[in-house]
């Protein structure tokens, strides 16, 4: 895991003593965030702050030239319980924020999973004992964490981000409508929960929102506001869980442990961080969904119990309990994710999302709730981002739904299948006919499982962010629609190892990486080079047509550059001066976007990810770190018109009108241009965080182009 945290560059505006993760405060909106008081017109509105809500918050903190604010129905922070299990997907996830070492350095490490069952002679052993992460999978762990700590981490980096954003607590939606006209046709009525509504202060608040994310849980108000239903159904099983510090003759309670009785049902046994504390799902049985008090009668003297009988003839002495709570196994889905019904998909452009349990409930046994809807939260906020900030037209928030409904409807599969497995009966050797399932199907199911566990399952269909996967071969291990897999490189400005994908921050930006093919790339005549030629200088170049005047080169695009010589035969003042571009308001010199391959045997990047050596290839990168296209290093025009499909152009270059008037059919002539917004100032040298709202006039229909 070298390289954790690697991206992180600062006093590119001039030095500035302190912590360098505290960004430099932009203008304070009125009334600040988190004041309790709300302006009357907002860009965006999350409602809630679980694992969704503040995964888009965070990323949406990054840009205060949009207006975002986040409330919640309580009173304050999460402090206990609920989710734990932090996939790999997720940390990398979290080092886009710089908060993967954190995860990893205060987490559990899950590291093997043993299986038990009943044992011949009575009581329980030891079936089966497997690795949790398969090898190559990710270069970082499967981990456990409180969901509250894990939500301490987003809050404080949307507190040390540039907009300063902290929620607004005591605030819960009751309801949402669309309007059919106006800047912010978004009509939400809030009403307060406590603190100020009891000194007299008016309990209900509307406010007027361009956008609106509902991230309020199962029982969304925002979702019930759409009329959206959930499909699915209720299993009428109950499971309890506990989370204990307790004293124990067990011997695998520091090892993630399946455990199946003979005839006292299940244990999912999840160690957790600190070296004490253990969570302990514990199966409950059926109830009759007649019984509406059924839940209600569960003690945690009764889950004890339940633990204790399961664990037999093991021993559970319970010391404490930290937090407990009782509920049902079921699988429901959202028949939509945002506000536009299927018989007007294509005619507007949704203004109200849902993410999280709000759009899709399951059981905790994949641990894969608060992992999807985090990468929920992550799909949807850099695309708002690039709407709100002017860099793409409002038809590219019609993939939100498009990709992550299927996402979720993969996960409620998968769900069904791991959950009837946990609550099944052990099979009677006696009783073939019986029904049941024994130990090493129940170990089998878990093991080819762990792909998707791990977070890694997604794989987004050819679409508009998506390319088809035409030139897979030049780089079989970046596979297009799935995560970009990180892997070991060396900086070439100062010999620094560190993990590819940890470069990409949380930014809404695209990364570019250019894999050099087997040419010198210090001879202008090399494909690398020629590549970084059209960049640089082509009228036809999606870095100049996507970029405002006056910003940063790489302030939407991200380029990188991975050599296959080592780093010690490779120096940096021959390469192509569009690698080591001139930033900020003193126009330094950014050294930090060329690499070359671990020399360790065995991680030679274009080895371990089936780079074509004699091509080289071009893998470009979603904002969200999933693989969106791979490309030959000439492929110049393939390259910029991928982009026109999703994104505004900024400027209008010289020649390129009049290349399109003579009818050459270089790239881009038929993309809409927008005029440059020259009376309006540039996004900062950080990226778009201060640039202004752009007109979407000029917007590109997804799936194509229009002619000029």
């Amino acid at each position: 895991m070298s390289g954790l945290g690697a991206f992180v560059q600062f006093y590119l505006d001039g030095y500035r003593p302190g912590d360098p993760e505290i960004r430099p405060a932009a203008p304070s909106a009125r009334p600040p965030a988190g004041s309790g008081e709300l302006p009357e017109e907002v860009d965006v509105l999350v409602v809630g702050t679980g694992p969704a809500g503040l995964v888009l918050a965070a990323q949406l903190a990054q840009f205060p030239g949009i207006t975002t604010r986040v409330v919640e129905r309580r009173t304050s922070p999460l402090e206990l319980g609920q989710a734990d299990g932090v996939a790999c997907r997720t940390v990398e996830m979290f080092n886009a924020f710089g908060l993967a070492e954190k995860l990893v350095r205060e987490g559990y490490w899950v590291n093997e999973t043993t299986f038990w069952s009943p044992a011949p002679e009575g009581g329980l052993m030891r079936t089966g004992r497997v690795q949790d992460v398969a090898d190559g999978l990710s270069e970082y762990p499967h981990v456990i964490v409180n969901q509250a700590r894990m939500q301490d981490y987003l809050l404080e980096h949307m507190r040390k981000s540039p907009s300063r954003l902290e929620p607004d607590y005591g605030m819960e939606a009751t309801a949402i409508e669309v309007l059919p006209a106006g800047d912010h046709p978004v009509k939400a009525t809030l009403r307060r929960t406590g603190g100020a509504a009891d000194d007299g202060e008016a309990r209900d608040v509307v406010v007027r929102a361009k956008y609106v994310v509902g991230c309020d849980g199962a029982r969304s108000a925002v979702r019930r506001s759409l009329g959206i239903g959930l499909r699915g159904d209720a299993r009428n099983h109950a499971w309890g869980v506990m989370d204990l510090l307790a004293v124990t003759d067990f011997p695998d309670i520091r090892l993630k442990s399946v455990i199946q009785s003979a005839h006292g049902g299940s244990i999912l046994l999840i160690p957790r961080e600190g070296g004490y504390l253990v969570r302990l799902y514990v199966d409950l049985g059926d109830h009759d969904p007649g019984d509406r008090d059924a839940r209600a009668r569960f003690t945690p003297e009764s889950l004890i119990g339940a633990a204790q009988r399961i664990l037999h003839p093991y021993t559970l002495e319970v010391k404490d309990i930290a937090w407990w709570s009782v509920y049902e196994v079921g699988q429901r889905i959202a028949d939509r994710f945002d506000d536009v019904p299927e018989s007007e998909r294509g005619s507007r452009s949704p203004r109200v999302f849902i993410a999280g349990d709000a759009c899709h409930t399951h059981s905790a046994k994949a641990g894969q709730g608060m992992n999807v809807s985090m990468q929920d939260g992550f799909n949807l906020g850099w695309k708002l981002a690039a709407v709100l900030e002017g860099r793409s037209p409002e038809s590219l928030l019609h993939t939100y739904a498009q990709e992550r409904r299927a996402v979720a409807q993969e996960l409620i599969d998968f769900d069904l299948r791991w959950s009837t497995a946990m609550a099944a009966k052990p099979k009677d050797p006696d009783s073939p006919g019986a029904g049941g399932i024994d130990a090493q199907e129940r170990q089998r199911l878990f093991t080819e499982g762990g792909r998707f566990t791990a977070g890694f399952a997604t794989e987004y269909a050819p679409g508009p962010l998506t390319g088809s996967g035409e030139h897979q071969s030049l780089a079989t291990g970046f596979p297009v629609g799935q995560r970009f897999h990180s892997a070991p490189v060396i900086r070439l400005a100062d010999a620094k190892p560190l993990g590819l994908g940890h470069v990409a921050e949380a930014d809404g930006r695209w990364r570019i990486y250019a894999f050099a093919d087997a040419d010198d790339p210090q001879s202008p005549e090399s494909g690398f080079a020629r590549l970084c030629a059209f960049l640089a200088e082509s009228e036809h170049s999606p870095v100049r047509l996507f970029t405002p005047e006056g910003a940063d080169s790489d302030a939407v695009f991200d380029v990188r550059a991975v050599f296959q010589q080592d780093h010690h035969t490779l120096e940096i003042g021959t390469m192509p001066q569009f690698l080591t571009p001139r930033k900020g308001p003193f126009r330094l010199v950014d050294y930090e976007k060329m690499f070359t391959p671990d020399p360790t045997p065995g991680q030679d990047i274009f080895d371990a990810r089936g780079i074509d050596r004699a091509r080289g290839a071009v893998v470009v990168v979603r904002p969200d770190q999933y693989v969106a296209a791979v490309l030959p290093l000439d492929a110049h025009q393939e390259l910029g018109n991928f982009f026109a499909q999703t994104m505004l152009v900024q400027r209008r270059l010289p020649d390129s009108s009049d290349l399109c008037r003579r009818g050459d059919r270089a790239p881009l002539c038929s993309v809409v241009t927008t005029p440059a917004r020259s009376s309006a100032p540039p996004p900062t040298s950080s990226g778009w965080g201060s640039s202004p709202k752009a007109s979407h006039a000029a917007a590109i229909p997804t799936g194509g182009t229009s002619s000029v």
